[in-house]
C-alpha cells in the first residue's frame, strides 16, 4: 500500500503511539487527521507534522461521547476526503494505581468500556459505510496482551481489550466481502505515559519507543498478504 494521497484518521493522537503513527503516515504522504481530547497537545502534534512538510489536521473530540463521534466523522471527511485508514488508538486505563475487580466501581468499568469499545464501534459505524461503498479501506484496533492474558489489577482495561479484539473479528467477518480489511494489533510494551501510570516501577530502557512500534505497524499495514480479521503482534509480526 502506498500512502501518498491516502487519508488516515488516528484517535488518541496527541502523544505516544497515536502521535508516532500520525507522524509516520504523514511522512510517507498520507493526509492525517489527529484526534484527541487535549487541544494544546493535539495542536502541537499536528503542527510538528506540518513543520516537517506533511498534511495534518487536529480535531478535538472524546470518542467515548456519542455526541462527539458523528460530527468528528463528518469533519474529518470534509478535511481530507473519504477515510482510507481508521486507527482506533485512543484508550482508557481506568483508575490508577490499578485495582482489583472487587475494588473497581461499576462506573469506572463503564467509562473504560465507553472509550475502548463503544467509541471504536461508533466511529467504525460512522466511517465504515463509506469504505464498504467504495470497496476499500482499513480499520485497525490497537489491542494489548492484556486482552488474552489475565493480570491481577488490570480488570477493566483487560476486559475492554478482549471485547475490542472480538469486535475487530466481527467487523472483519461482516466487511471482508465489501473490500474492507480489519486488523487488531498488539503494540507490546512501550515507553508511554499510560505505561508509566500503570507500571511506574518499570525500567523505561526495556520498553520499545512509540516511533519503533509505529514503523512496524505501518509495515504490517503495507503487507497485503495479511488477512482481514488477523490479530498481530507489532514487533514480531506474528499472528497472535
Amino acid at each position: 500500500m502506498k500512502w501518498t494521497g491516502k487519508s488516515a484518521l488516528i484517535t488518541g493522537a496527541s502523544r505516544g503511539l497515536g502521535r508516532a503513527l500520525a507522524e509516520r503516515l504523514a511522512r510517507e504522504g498520507a493526509r492525517v487527521v489527529l484526534v484527541a481530547r487535549a487541544q494544546a497537545d493535539l495542536e502541537r502534534a499536528a503542527e510538528a507534522i506540518r513543520a516537517a512538510g506533511g498534511e495534518a489536521h487536529a480535531l478535538v473530540a472524546d470518542v467515548s461521547r456519542k455526541e462527539d463521534v458523528y460530527p468528528l466523522a463528518g469533519s474529518a471527511a470534509a478535511l481530507v476526503g473519504p477515510i482510507d485508514l481508521l486507527v482506533h488508538n485512543a484508550s482508557a486505563l481506568g483508575p490508577t494505581p490499578l485495582r482489583l475487580l472487587l475494588d473497581t466501581e461499576c462506573e469506572d468499568l463503564l467509562a473504560v468500556l465507553e472509550t475502548n469499545v463503544v467509541g471504536p464501534f461508533r466511529l467504525s459505524r460512522a466511517l465504515g459505510g463509506s469504505m464498504a461503498l467504495r470497496k476499500t479501506g482499513t480499520i485497525v484496533h490497537i489491542s494489548s496482551d492484556a486482552s488474552v492474558s489475565a493480570y491481577a489489577g488490570w480488570g477493566a482495561y483487560s476486559v475492554s481489550k478482549a471485547a475490542l479484539d472480538h469486535l475487530s473479528r466481527l467487523w472483519a467477518a461482516e466487511l471482508d466481502e465489501r473490500g474492507v480489511r480489519v486488523l487488531s494489533i498488539d503494540p507490546g510494551e512501550m515507553d508511554t505515559r499510560m505505561h508509566r501510570e500503570a507500571m511506574p516501577e518499570a525500567d523505561a530502557a526495556t520498553l520499545a519507543r512509540p516511533e519503533q512500534v509505529a514503523a512496524r505497524i505501518v509495515a504490517l499495514l503495507e503487507d497485503e498478504s495479511i488477512a482481514s480479521g488477523s490479530r498481530l503482534e507489532a514487533m514480531s509480526g506474528r499472528a497472535a
